[in-house]
């Protein structure tokens, strides 16, 4: 009887487990564009991985000098949904009036 109580346990344990998911140790940098930021006016970079996912986003100062001097930042990040093979992109932009997202599969307002 022990015997099933233990095979029953394992059973369950093996059932629970995530399934379908990326060994994130296998994933590898496939493309980088570094950092450029001189420290004035903006910075710009990317990079893109080996499981799909990618980033992309620049900034530039605006109303330098000025008292609402600012960073308008505009970018995209991309994902691969695990369990559906799924891509999606994000492309946004945060300005002195907040973080707004668009994408297909985001709602709209």
């Amino acid at each position: 009887m022990k015997l099933i109580a233990v095979f029953a346990a394992i059973l369950v344990v093996a059932l629970a487990a995530p399934q379908g998911r990326q060994d994130n140790s296998q994933i590898v940098l496939v493309k980088e564009t570094p950092l450029d930021n001189i420290g004035i006016d903006g910075y710009q970079y990317a990079y893109e991985l080996s499981n799909g996912q990618s980033h992309q986003e620049s900034a530039q100062l605006q109303n330098a000098g000025q008292e609402n001097e600012s960073l308008v930042v505009r970018g995209s990040y991309t994902y691969v949904d695990p369990e559906t093979n799924v891509r999606y992109t994000v492309n946004y932009t945060a300005d002195e009036n907040g973080f707004h997202p668009e994408g297909a599969h985001l709602p709209s307002a």
